[in-house]
């Protein structure tokens, strides 16, 4: 047999097993067969110059995880105040931040003084994101995604797009799509930031050479500075302050879109104005009420854009209220 015949030969076998390989991982792919994926793949190849079989290797094995699903339709934030805060304000999540804050201290000063963004906010994010890296999450972020992506009608888009951003992500970073863990959402590491937020606000802050969000705190410092700075943190302005409202029509004063503040004379005029009587707000400051329940009742909020701005992280205004209060009690320790 000759050399060219035998090289005939052995490239027809690995074509075989070529295809046999991509037969076999696309059966174990639980999401090959949805109407959907080879949109997404599409997508994904021309948004990141992708082929299609780095597309299809990286949703090698993935699996569909409807527990998902039952967890999106019911968050935390559907609890009224008084039962979301106790997730985030216990003894126990404030004693591990003081730990964080004095082992990075000055990480947190640094990041302080560079973006603008008090420590006390870094902290707090830290805090209610994951226990300051105890809990970072044990979804694969690959088969959450997809779950959500091809399982998730109202927000399949969103979860399609962010899916797209981890395959493009682990590739660049040089991990396996299947080894990186994080949130039932899909969010990753100290910070949980969506893999598309990563290359926008990721900072090797530890300046290695790498943004490593899932192991490095110092990176996850300043990246979560760098976001919030991004996003329009104010320097040295308040977030805001505890409120009563004298008024009998609390809708009326009750902000309805946080990017659209109101004079804060105006709002006084309507019964509300701060706890504390040391603060003093001018009328032309621009902020929005916001209202809480306690399990005595409604209490109030004078909030300023610093608050808006934590709610582009999450909007849930008992998430922005809990990092705020969370960080602030930690850093007075």
């Amino acid at each position: 047999m000759t050399n060219l015949s035998i090289y005939k030969k052995l490239k027809r076998l690995s074509l075989l097993i070529g295809a046999f390989s991509i037969t076999s991982f696309c059966q174990a792919n639980d999401f090959a067969n949805d109407p959907q994926y080879s949109s997404f793949k599409q997508k994904t190849m021309q948004s990141y110059g992708l082929t299609a079989e780095q597309v299809d290797w990286a949703m090698n094995g993935s699996r569909n995880l409807p527990n998902i699903i039952n967890i999106m339709n019911r968050p935390g934030e559907s609890k009224p105040w008084y039962d979301y805060k106790t997730n985030f304000m216990s003894e126990s999540t404030i004693q591990r931040g003081v730990r964080f804050k004095n082992q990075y201290a000055d990480t947190l000063n640094r990041a302080e003084q560079q973006f603008g963004v008090p420590q006390s906010v870094i902290l707090g994010i830290l805090g209610v994101e994951t226990g300051f890296g105890a809990n970072k999450g044990n979804f694969i972020t690959r088969d959450a995604l997809a779950t959500l992506a091809f399982g998730y009608e109202r927000r399949a888009a969103y979860f399609q797009d962010e899916l797209s951003a981890l395959i493009a992500w682990t590739y660049k970073d040089g991990v396996p799509a299947n080894s990186v863990v994080g949130s039932y959402a899909g969010a990753i590491g100290y910070p949980q930031f969506m893999p598309s937020n990563i290359p926008k606000y990721g900072v090797d802050y530890d300046g290695n050479g790498h943004v490593d969000l899932r192991n490095s705190a110092v990176d996850a410092i300043g990246s979560i500075a760098n976001y919030l700075a991004q996003h329009g943190w104010q320097r040295n302005q308040p977030i805001g302050f505890a409120a009563r409202y004298t008024g009998s029509t609390p809708d009326a004063i009750i902000a309805k879109n946080l990017e659209q503040p109101t004079p804060y004379g105006v709002l006084k005029s309507q019964g509300i104005s701060p706890i504390n009587p040391v603060v003093q707000i001018d009328d032309l400051d621009m902020i929005n009420v916001i209202q809480l329940q306690e399990n005595y009742g409604s209490i109030y909020y004078i909030t300023y854009p610093n608050f808006q701005v934590i709610t582009t992280y999450n909007k849930s205004r008992m998430y922005a209220t809990a990092v705020w209060q969370l960080g602030t009690e930690i850093a007075s320790r």
